[in-house]
């Protein structure tokens, strides 16, 4: 698969760091250095712009270091991009710490999937077929 890609940041374009990698680092595009405190959210612009192939999606995901180390994480996570938008690629970052965390122009904030995706085709209906689960969820299938 090839994605055109437009790079409006100063710094290189993402790739996979290994052969068996799953997704690419994106990073942070920014001005001045941006403090994101403690359950504040923001958006973080990449300077990046895709051109994604019909029937593929981009996936933005956490990183795990950033996780485990520090709290932070994605919301909307995972964000879809769909194969139509032309604008530029952004990632909606939390801190879930009790800690202010510092983001500095060109740190890696998040990964970046692609994925092939099936569009549905709905049929409207009246029922449903029955199944052991049934209406159960939110955890109906764990430990009782």
């Amino acid at each position: 698969m090839k994605v055109k890609i437009i790079n409006r940041s100063k710094h290189e374009l993402p790739k996979y760091e290994t052969k068996a990698s799953a997704g690419v680092d994106l990073r942070a595009n920014i001005e001045e250095t941006f403090t994101l405190q403690p359950l504040e959210r923001t958006l973080i612009k990449t300077g990046l712009f895709l051109e994604i192939p019909e029937k593929y999606e981009a996936q933005v995901r956490p990183r795990s270091g950033l996780a485990i180390k520090h709290g932070i994480t994605l919301l909307n996570s995972p964000g879809t991009i769909d194969a139509d938008y032309r604008g530029e690629v952004g990632v909606i970052m939390v801190n879930l710490s009790k800690d202010p965390f510092v983001i500095e122009d060109g740190d890696r904030i998040a990964q970046l999937v692609f994925s092939k995706v099936k569009q549905a085709e709905f049929i409207l209906t009246e029922e449903l077929s029955d199944t052991d689960r049934g209406e159960g969820g939110f955890g109906s299938t764990g430990k009782k």
